[in-house]
Parts: C-alpha cells; sequence; structure tokens
C-alpha cells in the first residue's frame, strides 16, 4: 500500500488539494477493504531487483481498477508495460471492452493508449469530492 499512498501523495499534487489526496489515500489505509478489492481483480506488479515500480489491478470484465506507478519510476514506461500486458491477458479472454475511472492525473495517459472519455464524473471519498473520467477503448 505504500506505492499507492506514496504516488498519490506525490504525482498528484498538481491536480488534488492535499485535502483530496488525505482522503483519497490515507496513511492510515482499510486494509480489510483492500484485502478485498484485491481478491476481486487479477494483479500485476512490476520489479526491480525486488522492489515494486508499479501495479495494475483489473477484473474480467475489461475493468481496470488500479494502475499506480512509484513516483521514483513514473514516465519511465512502467504503467504503459503494465496496461499492455493486462490488455493482452484480457483479449486473450475474451474481452474486448477495456474501462477505467481515470483520474485527473492518469486521463491524458489513458487517452494516449486509445481511451476515450465517456464521461466527467464526481465521486466522494471520506466526504471529500473529486473529479474523474469514464474511459473506455474498444479493441479491434
Amino acid at each position: 500500500m505504500s506505492l499507492f499512498t506514496e504516488s498519490v501523495h506525490t504525482l498528484a499534487t498538481t491536480e488534488y488539494t492535499a485535502e483530496q489526496r488525505a482522503a483519497w489515500a490515507p496513511t492510515d489505509p482499510d486494509m480489510d477493504g483492500w484485502r478485498q478489492r484485491f481478491q476481486e481483480c487479477q494483479t500485476l506488479v512490476a520489479e526491480e531487483e525486488g522492489i515494486p515500480l508499479g501495479f495494475i489491478s483489473f477484473e474480467p470484465d475489461g475493468h481496470i481498477d488500479l494502475l499506480y506507478t512509484a513516483p521514483d519510476a513514473a514516465r519511465q514506461g512502467v504503467a504503459s508495460a503494465l496496461l499492455g500486458e493486462a490488455v493482452r491477458q484480457l483479449s486473450a479472454s475474451g474481452s474486448r471492452t477495456f474501462y477505467t475511472e481515470a483520474s485527473l492525473i492518469a486521463a491524458p495517459f489513458f487517452k494516449r493508449h486509445g481511451f476515450e472519455v465517456i464521461e466527467e464524473q464526481r465521486v466522494f471519498r471520506g466526504g471529500v469530492g473529486f473529479r474523474r473520467y469514464l474511459m473506455r477503448k474498444e479493441s479491434a
């Protein structure tokens, strides 16, 4: 969970307030909730010499649930490699549509990978509001 928390608090500073980041990635996360979330998804982790660089979690219906990189690994192709492998695995099992709820900082990344914005959403975490985008990609 430290990779997730560090990623949010380091990489999302221009798009989200400190209050939003604290609600999104609290320093005392609900570990039971996270365990359940990971049990419902397939997760891939990119590592270098045993150090996690990023992870992606996805569901059989094509939903990309989580995609985060360590701040030191940002913009080095880690997220692209993880997304590519997840899409490959999902495609191999018959998925043709992929979707995600992208943060303001993740939306440009997903656009570069062929996702389109379906709608802007407003969600709440711990009583704090956030903007994000529902995005979708259709494969050939």
